[in-house]
């Protein structure tokens, strides 16, 4: 099935991108004539890359009943230097609340995304190495 997003120029360096009628402002930075008015486009591959696993494992979980009364994702990673800049290393820290977790099925639901489920994380690991990792505070 193909998928289809429009993006529309605004002005200056702003664009439009609508996702199955969800809006996404993109900009530059002041630092290469942006205004600021919107998210990064690279960095808002590190947020598909933290949304698709997130909604995996959280799905994972629930199908085997493990409550958690908390829990986010912070997604790390290295800018090559040279053009065209890309992520070539990426770390994605999970992060859960809650009492008595098991650790073997917050891994196991990690797994599954990361080697199984996750689109996005499948497209990200061509381009570079995304490596995983858990806390529960």
């Amino acid at each position: 099935m193909d998928q289809k997003v429009e993006c529309t120029w605004v002005d200056n360096l702003v664009f439009d991108a609508n996702l199955d009628g969800h809006h996404v402002i993109m900009d530059a930075s002041p630092e290469v004539g942006g205004e600021d008015k919107g998210a990064r486009p690279k960095p808002l591959l590190l947020a598909s890359l933290a949304g698709c696993t997130g909604i995996d494992v959280v799905s994972i979980l629930k199908k085997m009943r493990v409550d958690f009364e908390g829990f986010r994702m912070e997604v790390t990673a290295n800018l090559t230097e040279e053009h065209p800049k890309i992520y070539d290393k990426m770390l994605v820290t999970y992060y859960f609340k809650g009492k008595n977790l098991p650790m073997d099925k917050l891994e196991k639901a990690v797994q599954l995304s990361e080697e199984k489920y996750c689109g996005v994380s499948a497209m990200l690991k061509k381009a570079g190495l995304i490596e995983y990792k858990i806390i529960i505070e």
